[in-house]
Order: C-alpha cells, then sequence, then structure tokens
C-alpha cells in the first residue's frame, strides 16, 4: 500500500511538516499554491533534507519548482500539458473519461471517492471498484483522494488501486503516524 501525503495548503510550517514527514507515508506533495517561488524552493529543499531518503516528493502546480528540486510535478486541473517524459507526472483524475488522456502519468488521484469539503460529489466506493475493474492491469500509480479514512479501507480495496492520498486524515491525526498504522492494517 502507497500512502500519499498532501499538504494542507496552509503555509511552511516546519514543525507540522516534520511531524507529518516522520509518519511512515511514502510520499509527500506539497501543495501550497500561495507560497512564493523562492520560499516554495526553499521548502521543497528543506524536505529533501529532512525526509526519510525513500519518500517521494512532489509539487504541485510548479513545473520550475519541481525541475530546480529534482521532484515530481502534480498538474492540477486545467494545468497546460507536460510531457511525462520530462519528469515524474500525476495528476488528479475526477471522472472516467479523463482515463485515456492521462493514462500516461506516473500517478492519478482519483476522487474525491468520499464526500470532502468543496470537492464535489463523491465517486462512492462502488463507482470506484466498477471503474478500476474495467481498467488494464498496467499503467499508472492509481491513489484514492478524498474522505479516505482506515475504516473506509475494506469498501476501496483492489488490486489496481496502489494506496491512498490523505490530507486532513494526516495533518489533523493527533498522531500522524498512528494514523499511518492503522490505513496499513486496514488495508491488509
Amino acid at each position: 500500500m502507497r500512502i500519499l501525503a498532501i499538504t494542507p495548503g496552509q503555509g511552511f510550517d516546519p514543525v507540522a511538516w516534520s511531524r507529518v514527514l516522520a509518519c511512515g507515508a511514502d510520499a509527500f506533495l506539497v501543495r501550497e499554491y500561495a507560497l512564493s517561488a523562492k520560499v516554495l524552493l526553499e521548502a521543497l529543499r528543506w524536505c529533501r533534507r529532512e525526509a526519510p531518503p525513500s519518500m517521494d516528493l512532489w509539487v504541485a502546480g510548479r513545473l520550475d519548482a519541481a525541475l530546480a528540486a529534482g521532484c515530481g510535478l502534480h498538474a492540477p486541473e486545467a494545468y497546460p500539458p507536460v510531457d511525462p517524459a520530462l519528469l515524474p507526472l500525476s495528476r488528479p483524475l475526477h471522472a472516467e473519461g479523463q482515463w485515456e488522456s492521462r493514462r500516461g502519468c506516473f500517478q492519478l488521484l482519483v476522487g474525491p471517492v468520499f464526500p470532502t469539503p468543496g470537492k464535489g460529489d463523491p465517486w462512492g466506493p462502488e463507482r470506484l471498484l466498477r471503474w478500476l475493474d474495467g481498467l488494464p492491469p498496467e499503467g499508472p500509480s492509481l491513489l484514492a483522494l478524498g474522505g479516505v479514512a482506515a475504516s473506509r479501507m475494506a469498501g476501496i480495496r483492489h488490486p489496481r488501486l496502489e494506496g491512498v492520498a490523505l490530507i486532513r486524515g494526516l495533518w489533523q491525526a493527533e498522531d500522524p503516524r498512528r494514523a499511518v498504522e492503522e490505513l496499513r492494517a486496514a488495508w491488509a
């Protein structure tokens, strides 16, 4: 199971970020659109120094910062096309019809799977599983996003789904490491 931690968009907070970097997640996506290019690059470099060596680092919406920091790019909706051969590329997948144009990415964040504030109608587990059943066995890493919790893991496990992406589930957790342990136990 792969777990992607996504920053909550509240700015660079080394204390809070350290807690999540050390929680046992496999990847860390910096989604901080309000940061200046300089501060964002400093934050990405800080993450490189502080994160476990095996942790994948991503940045949302800033190709320049991704290239400068040597990390992957998460290109949100309406982002200009980026050649996936340039760097690891992540995209959201909000509708099944986006699959063909995004299947060449490294990873796709599918959702929202469950109700999530400000994110539109959720897919729900049945729709997600039905869609996953129709996919080829090879392709990008697929991560469920939106309202994901350990108590909901059994309803979304699927051989084609590699794991989950979380914001609130880690940043609002009393103990992010324990939250990751519970997610992994529920996935097993």
